[in-house]
């Protein structure tokens, strides 16, 4: 087995950890939550595992489907398949697939559940507006996360999220509709089914937010293994400047279709404003372009 040129980043491990242990015990509430509202065990328990199973090992195409993108062949993309090629090489891991996203928007992901089984994919607009040596850039950042591993964990973590919110909708419902029971047991049910909602909120903004702190550090570990494989951190902030300064130029209702694939995006399609940080799923523009801008002088040996 070789072993990548890309270091392990030992703090992002000891936050995946966390954060899969964390939504472990989120996901195992949500499966004892669903018990005691009466629905039988083996049910909830294979429903649990079958969710958790297709987010594993389907992420990749729903990814892919979403982004309305599609694997090419090095016939068909020369130019993207040499830079994965030459950064597989450098990198001393294993090719993944090669996938082009047919959207204007100038953007690239990493998608599946590891190294053998990933999809590293740009957009029609980012391989229009970049050069080879950004472009190489950019892709350097999505093959970190390959190499690290994240995009498994990130994958999943979204899924609770969404299984939390669909539990909250059943209760909510419930409620709703057994609102007009009047024996004791009727409005007892009501009470469970209230709580059971509430409970779904707290589980969902807690996912939410674990997501999300793990989502910008992943950002900022990607951006520094990436500089370091191509030894260009400045080329990766002169690629993060432009798109996110062309960003700014795509009507904002096709920002909107693809925010919901933010998480695993280089670069937000929508960066939410004066929002806070803690709702953003990348570090700011400024904390990114500092950390290249310390790794380049660390690079060339200034102080």
């Amino acid at each position: 087995m070789t072993t990548s040129t890309i270091k392990p980043d030992h703090g992002l491990s000891l936050r995946m950890v966390f954060t899969a242990l964390m939504l472990l015990v989120l996901y195992m509430l949500i499966v004892g939550v669903l018990i005691n509202l009466g629905i039988s065990t083996v049910f909830v328990l294979v429903i649990a595992a079958a969710l958790l199973f297709s987010q594993y090992f389907f992420s990749a195409k729903v990814a892919m489907f979403s982004m309305q993108a599609h694997e090419v062949s090095a016939a068909e993309e020369p130019r993207l398949h040499a830079i994965v090629d030459r950064l597989c090489q450098l990198a001393n891991m294993p090719k993944p697939k090669v996938g082009v996203a047919e959207m204007d928007i100038p953007n690239a992901f990493a998608t599946g559940r590891s190294p053998k089984a990933a999809v590293v994919c740009a957009t029609r607009g980012i391989m229009n507006r970049l050069s080879d040596e950004e472009l190489e850039a950019v892709l350097a950042h999505e093959l970190s996360h390959v190499a690290h591993r994240d995009v498994a964990v990130m994958t999943i973590a979204s899924g609770v999220g969404m299984l939390a919110g669909l539990v909250g909708r059943m209760a909510m419902w419930g409620a709703f509709l057994g609102g007009g029971r009047n024996s004791r047991d009727g409005g007892n049910i009501v009470a469970i089914e209230m709580v059971v909602w509430l409970l779904s909120i707290v589980i969902s903004i807690v996912a939410f937010f674990l997501t999300m702190a793990l989502s910008r550090y992943r950002e900022l570990s990607a951006d520094r293994s990436g500089a370091l494989l191509t030894g260009k951190p400045s080329v990766l902030a002169s690629a993060l400047i432009q798109i996110t300064g062309d960003m700014g130029r795509i009507p904002r209702t096709d920002l909107r279709k693809a925010e919901g694939m933010n998480t695993f995006f280089f670069a937000p399609a929508l960066a939410g404003g004066t929002a806070s940080s803690l709702f953003s799923t990348h570090p700011t523009l400024q904390k990114r372009l500092d950390q290249l801008n310390k790794l380049e002088h660390e690079i060339n040996g200034h102080a």
